[in-house]
């Protein structure tokens, strides 16, 4: 483990967890690298920010958001909550979203500072929030994304809320909204309700690498808005990318972030030289993360070893300067004849394989009961029950037995329920990628 963080800075390290022995003639090399960030200002309680803050809120006002009432009005209570929590000196807008956007304040195309007027100025604006129209989110997102680019911040933010499907914009306008925005801005999402789609809502933070998740009740988003602001306010260094570099003849498998939710970003790599590529992260506070690396080494007589690939945590330097080098950590791999050593399966690998086919199992569970598959639904949903409970994952087993009637947890047999709430399914959907960690011994 090798820490390279300036002492000003939050400070970076890499644990590489694996089994590096192989047998004669193997080649696939798994690692578990966990990402930590310590002792940054927020820890401290520190309001400055490196370079400054900007976070733009979007808030759904089509039609729907007034059946029932409750929603809209939720809605405006949550962000003023959400701007309450505003650290002085953040840049902050607000939208609202409908077929088109609108800037709700401070308007002209720009960005307020927040401090004790401000704030009470985009209270009185949020008052002024009414629904109408349809639901077009692109437009939303291009708006937010033109406002945080003039801001010129470090961190650029976005919290969206939405109830409804994006049913006055087409999937690829959106897809290709996204693909604009990526590595831009980071931007958590929030259904409201349950007439929204999930895939839409998660496809969303997934882009722009935030949060997902329902706010089944309205009565919720003050405090649903209030922790993910909270969480914003925390983050501190923008723009971090895990950087693989690997010798020649090994090929990069796959790489997902497995904790804290499981995250592809195996084709999200951007080339960084030589035989090595970045993965983005997006921004960080105090906080830890782990990933699922796996790379295909040549294969190699017994006694042999080799490095199979250097993880460091880069972040951009300034302009005209290299990138800088957080913290790194190498994955090895070493050929032997001993069979309990080159079978022997990392604790920590072997956790974050059952968590990942975790949750893959509940979506493809989900989506055979959508299609009447009962079969497919029951086996599917009993294997994810079988995997909550062997890793410990009792959040999601909560989850699970709302949907159907546990008999054997261990063994994975269920019943599938002949009624399930609305709610219900869609908070297993949405929160199906969230993990737990390794148990500590």
């Amino acid at each position: 483990m090798a820490n390279f963080a300036k002492p000003s800075a939050p400070r970076f390290s890499v644990d590489v967890y694996q089994n590096e022995f192989l047998p004669e003639g193997g080649r696939d090399v798994h690692a578990i690298v966990t990402v930590t960030s310590t002792g940054g200002a927020a820890a401290t309680r520190t309001a400055v920010v490196p370079g400054g803050a900007a976070v733009v809120i979007m808030v759904d006002c089509s039609g729907s958001m007034e059946y029932p009432p409750d929603k809209m009005r939720g809605a405006r209570e949550a962000t003023a909550a959400a701007v309450d929590t505003l650290r002085d000196g953040t840049a902050f807008a607000v939208i609202a979203g409908t077929h088109v956007a609108k800037e709700v304040y401070p308007g002209q195309g720009r960005l307020a500072v927040a401090d004790a007027a401000t704030r009470a100025q985009a209270k009185e604006a949020l008052r002024g929030l009414s629904s109408g129209g349809g639901t077009a989110i692109g437009t939303w997102l291009r708006l937010a994304d033109g406002l945080l680019r003039g801001a010129g911040a470090a961190i650029r933010h976005g919290i969206l809320l939405t109830d409804g499907r994006n049913e006055h914009e087409e999937p690829a306008v959106l897809r290709a909204t996204l693909d604009a925005c990526a590595g831009r801005f980071t931007c958590d999402a929030r259904g409201v309700g349950t007439d929204w789609e999930v895939k839409e809502v998660t496809g969303i933070a997934s882009a722009l690498l935030g949060t997902a998740d329902i706010v089944a009740d309205p009565a919720h988003l003050t405090e649903d808005f209030t922790r993910v602001m909270e969480k914003a306010m925390g983050k501190e260094v923008a723009d971090v990318a895990l950087r693989l570099w690997t010798p020649v003849g090994v090929e990069i498998q796959y790489v997902k972030q497995v904790a804290p939710a499981v995250q592809d970003l195996t084709d999200r790599r951007t080339e960084a030289g030589p035989r090595a590529g970045d993965y983005p992260t997006g921004s960080w506070g105090d906080e830890s993360r782990e990933y699922h690396v796996c790379v295909r080494v040549p294969s190699a007589a017994v006694g042999q070893e080799m490095l199979a690939a250097r993880a460091s945590l880069v972040m951009p330097g300034a302009p005209g300067e290299a990138p800088a080098v957080l913290a790194q950590g190498l994955v090895r791999a070493v050929w032997t004849d001993d069979l309990a050593s080159s079978t022997a399966i990392n604790p920590q690998v072997a956790h974050y394989t059952g968590q990942a086919e975790l949750a893959q199992a509940i979506q493809q569970g989900l989506e055979a009961r959508k299609l009447g598959d009962v079969g497919g639904a029951t086996a599917k949903l009993g294997r994810a029950v079988q995997l909550a409970s062997a890793s410990g994952n009792a959040d999601t087993a909560k989850l699970l037995a709302k949907v159907v009637d546990v008999v054997d947890a261990a063994a994975g047999t269920v019943r599938l329920k002949a009624k399930v709430a609305d709610a219900d399914e869609m908070t297993l959907e949405t929160r199906s990628t969230q993990t737990v960690r390794v148990k500590k011994a």
